[in-house]
Parts: C-alpha cells; structure tokens; sequence
C-alpha cells in the first residue's frame, strides 16, 4: 500500500479523520459485531458485501434495510448497545501508514482533528490505545442519542475549532456517503477511502470523490482545497 505523502507543497489546510472504516482498520470488526446482533432481531447473518452495500445511516435504517422491517425503539437501543460491546472488545487496528502520513501533516504545519458518531468515550479509549492523541487538536465522538447523521456533529466540531466560516481549507477524509454529506452541509470538501464501510461502487455511483489510501485522500483533498483558493479570472 502506498503510505507516501505527497512531495509537492501542499494548502495549508486543516483535516477531519473520520474514525471507524477509515483511519481504524475494524470493517471485519462491524460485520463481526452486526451478525451478533441480528438473530435476536429475526434476521440473517451478513458478508463483507452486504454489509459495506447496504449500510447507512441514520443506523436504524440499515438495520431496516437488512431485516425488511422497521426496528423498535428497544430493539435498536438492545442491538446498538451488543454491538457496540462487541466491538469494544476487539483490539484498535489503524490502517497502514496513517501515523506516518498524520504525522508527516503535522511536520508540514497543517492541523487535523478527528470527529466520529461513535460514543466519545469510547472514542477517547481507542485513541488512546492507538497512541495518536496528541496529533489532533481536537477529538468529538456522539455524546448524544446515536443514529444520527454527521452534518450537524461537523457543524459543532468546526464551530469549536475556530473554523466555522473556514470549510474552504478543511478537508474531511471519511469512507462513507455520509461524511461527504456532512462536508459539503458545511461548506468543507470531503475525500472518501474505498476499503472502509461503504462499497466503493455505491460511492462511486454517488460521483464524489475517492482514494484508495488516506495518502492519496490527503493529496486529491489538497488538490481540490487549492483548486477553490485560486483567484477567478473574470
């Protein structure tokens, strides 16, 4: 896998790293964590496939998309709360050649941050684990009810870095339709990676951009941050 950064100079820029599919390696870790869950609730176990081409947020609509049926509010709070301690139990995995290239960005003067829908504290501990906390100027997981979406968390986060009327030169490195949702609410740009847990042809169907490393996400997202910043010639 190719974890070189690019040697062109890049925008100065500020990066949100999304969490879980793109700078945690855990797509074996959902499908794992989902097919604990679904047999209590009626339904079938699920590959990699499935899983990456039928996911969604809010979550309870993947849920329903799965089972052929809307979930009840017990049933979601019971299964989100088993597949969450399925996945807790696992050990973080980051993906090859994030620390290198985040701390490669932080070398170059630009700033990152990390914004996920998963519990906060949660977030924090696996952070931690990973050894990369002091790289982020800022880490937000969901303190609130979970299966919501992203945009309004990225509104908030950036608000709280100082960047809220700044989406220009942020760039948002997600693997899913959602991140670049989010992104574009907010007037940032978004890079998707392909092995997380999206399906890398429903991403592409969507026709936003993609990467097949977080190298060429950071280089692609720079591309287009400066493409925005250059004068329009009248």
């Amino acid at each position: 896998m190719n974890t070189t950064t690019p040697t062109t100079p890049l925008p100065t820029m500020h990066v949100v790293w999304d969490w879980n599919g793109t700078v945690k390696d855990d797509l074996d870790d959902h499908v794992d964590a989902l097919n604990a869950t679904l047999p209590a609730l009626g339904g079938d176990l699920v590959d990699r496939d499935t899983y990456r081409a039928k996911h969604t947020v809010p979550i309870p609509n993947f849920y329903a998309r799965l089972l052929g049926r809307e979930i009840t509010e017990q049933e979601w709070l019971d299964s989100d709360g088993a597949f969450l301690e399925h996945l807790r139990a696992q050990p973080v995995r980051v993906r090859d050649g994030a620390v290198e290239l985040m701390t490669a960005l932080h070398e170059a003067g630009h700033t990152q941050s990390l914004l996920s829908l998963c519990p906060h504290d949660t977030l924090l501990a696996e952070v931690d684990e990973a050894g990369i906390g002091h790289l982020f100027d800022r880490i937000d997981g969901r303190t609130g009810a979970s299966g919501g979406t992203k945009a309004a968390p990225l509104a908030a986060h950036l608000d709280a870095l100082g960047l809220a009327d700044q989406g220009h030169r942020v760039l948002l490195v997600g693997d899913a339709l959602d991140d670049a949702d989010a992104a574009h609410a907010n007037g940032a740009h978004a890079v998707l990676h392909t092995g997380g847990l999206h399906h890398p042809a429903k991403l592409a169907a969507a026709g936003h951009p993609l990467a097949d490393t977080l190298a060429d996400a950071v280089a692609l997202g720079s591309q287009l941050i400066a493409r925005t910043a250059q004068p329009v010639c009248s």
